[in-house]
């Protein structure tokens, strides 16, 4: 039997309680609003960089700009952000760049609801591009959002903010994470796969690739522009990994256990088109467990940042801790 607490320590034990809990709601109030405002400058970024809907060819500008603007959280940009405050940066200096990837982000969301690839109806709660414009001129909105993207990367040097080496470097990286070596080569290897038992080893590099690559990418993004260390940079690629991963492997778990109210598409699809996943291959403890260990491995990576970092690490929570 447990020995009866004196009220001295059931009080002080209370108030630690209370105290963590107090803590842990004004981190979460702080990081929403953090998110909020971000949201808010990118969205405000991508209305000014993007054609008009008006702009000819209106067909084309209106179809990139449906998807675009249809919701979203607006996450790898704003980690491009966060990342770029971690080494010391402006976050203004790089709002155009790290607006671009939201660009690229809705590319692949475009393509992904394709017939042809996942066949979604339904994108962040509305009719997905193609069946409100069609599958041709989905298509089109999704290739010209993609080179839209790079064209606004390549102002950085005109702009003047930046080094002309680094617009160089993160064109490179962006790119590389956007062609075969990363979303694309991991959509192929996704779509390979289904309804085939792979072996984890093969899906990590199917989420690594389909998903963190663009992630990672973001974070690189906003520590280079930002003129971050070598050391610095080699720290957030091992973050920008962990938390790619963990990203993916939240989806999986959300696509079986989350609403298709929060979500905005239908859940379960992953099962039914038979997509390898990790509750499928390792089950929902393992899969929880596996993304509870990326987020400590990218956590430890920032170890030797000060507070300046601090949103990178709570992002990092609220990614695997998400409902949508």
């Amino acid at each position: 039997m447990l020995p009866l607490l004196h009220e001295d320590c059931f009080k002080r034990l209370l108030s630690i309680t209370l105290y963590h809990a107090i803590s842990t709601l004004f981190v979460h109030m702080d990081l929403h609003n953090y998110l909020e405002i971000q949201k808010l400058s990118i969205d405000k970024a991508l209305d000014t960089l993007l054609p008009r809907e008006d702009q000819f060819p209106p067909h084309l500008h209106k179809a990139m700009r449906y998807c675009l603007f249809a919701g979203g959280k607006r996450i790898r940009p704003i980690l491009a952000i966060a990342a770029a405050e971690a080494v010391g940066g402006n976050p203004e200096d790089i709002i155009q760049e790290a607006s671009a990837l939201e660009l690229i982000h809705t590319f692949t969301l475009i393509h992904d609801d394709l017939p042809a690839m996942d066949n979604d109806d339904y994108r962040r709660g509305v009719l997905a591009t193609h069946k409100i414009f069609g599958e041709a001129m989905a298509i089109l909105a999704g290739d010209a959002l993609l080179t839209e993207a790079f064209k606004i990367l390549s102002l950085g040097c005109k702009r003047g903010v930046h080094k002309p080496e680094h617009i160089v470097s993160i064109i490179e990286v962006v790119a590389e994470a956007s062609g075969s070596r990363g979303i694309v080569g991991g959509q192929v290897e996704d779509i390979d796969s289904e309804g085939k038992v792979i072996e984890q080893k093969h899906l990590e590099y199917i989420h690594q690739h389909k998903t963190g690559s663009l992630i990672t990418a973001s974070v690189l993004l906003g520590g280079t522009l930002a003129e971050g260390s070598e050391q610095e940079i080699e720290h957030l690629k091992t973050y920008g990994t962990s938390i790619g991963l963990a990203f993916q492997i939240t989806d999986d778990i959300l696509d079986i256990k989350g609403s298709s109210e929060e979500l905005g598409k239908k859940t379960g699809s992953d099962h039914n088109k038979g997509k390898a996943t990790y509750p499928g291959i390792l089950g929902i403890g393992q899969a929880e467990e596996r993304k509870r260990e990326l987020y400590e491995e990218a956590i430890h990576a920032l170890q030797s940042f000060d507070e300046k970092a601090d949103h990178l690490r709570e992002i990092g929570l609220y990614i695997i801790e998400r409902h949508c």
